[in-house]
C-alpha cells in the first residue's frame, strides 16, 4: 500500500470524525433549545393562570389594589422577555432578561400570597384554591424543566469546551457557549434557611 493510500485513508477518517463531531454539537444544541421549549410552554401556562389568580382574588382584596396590579405588571413583563429567550435560547443577555422577570414575578406573587394568609374567606374560596393548586403545580413543573435546560446546556457546552472539539466548533458555528437560565433570587434560593428560637 503505497503512501497516497495511507493519507487518504487518514483524510478520509479525520474527515469522519470531524461530521461526528459537528453531528454531536447539533444534537446537543437541539437538546437544550428543545429543554427551553419545555421551560417556555410552562411558563406560558403560568402567565395564563395567573390573571385568574388575580381576577379571583380582586373581590376578597379591594383594598391590596397594589399588590394585584404588581403582579400583572411583572406577570407582563415576564411573559414579554419569554419570546426573546426563546427565539434564541442560547442568547445570554435573553436569558438573563428572562430570569430577572421571573424572579421579579415570584417574587410578586410572595407577596400576593401572604396578603392571601391575611385573608381566610379568601384562602377557602374553592376557585381560589383550585387556582392556586394549578399555579403551584405549574412551578414545579417550571423548576424540573428549568433544572433539564440548565442540564442540557451544561452538557453542550461541556462538550463544545473539550478538546479536540473546541478546536473546531467555531468553524461549525458554535463559536459561544449556551447561558444557563438562572433566576434573579438564586443566590437566596441556595442559601441554607436560618432557624431561630
Amino acid at each position: 500500500m503505497g503512501t497516497g493510500w495511507i493519507i487518504l485513508i487518514v483524510v478520509v477518517l479525520l474527515f469522519v470524525y470531524l461530521i461526528g463531531i459537528y453531528n454531536k454539537l447539533v444534537r446537543l444544541r437541539n437538546q437544550f433549545e428543545n429543554a427551553f421549549a419545555q421551560i417556555e410552554v410552562q411558563l406560558k401556562r403560568r402567565y395564563d393562570l395567573i390573571p385568574n389568580l388575580v381576577e379571583t382574588a380582586k373581590a376578597y382584596l379591594k383594598h391590596e389594589r397594589e399588590t394585584l396590579e404588581s403582579v400583572i405588571a411583572a406577570r407582563n413583563q415576564a411573559a414579554a422577555a419569554l419570546p426573546k429567550a426563546a427565539k434564541n435560547p442560547s442568547d445570554g443577555a435573553a436569558m438573563a432578561q428572562l430570569g430577572g422577570a421571573e424572579g421579579a414575578l415570584g417574587s410578586a406573587l410572595g407577596r400576593l400570597n401572604v396578603v392571601m394568609e391575611a385573608y381566610p374567606d379568601l384562602k377557602a374560596n374553592q376557585n381560589m384554591m383550585q387556582v392556586s393548586e394549578e399555579l403551584t403545580s405549574t412551578e414545579n413543573r417550571v423548576a424540573f424543566a428549568r433544572q433539564a435546560f440548565n442540564d442540557a446546556v451544561m452538557t453542550y457546552n461541556t462538550y463544545r469546551q473539550s478538546f479536540p472539539p473546541v478546536a473546531v466548533a467555531s468553524f461549525f458555528g458554535h463559536s459561544k457557549d449556551a447561558s444557563l437560565l438562572e433566576f434573579a433570587d438564586s443566590a437566596e434560593i441556595q442559601a441554607a434557611p436560618k432557624v431561630q428560637f
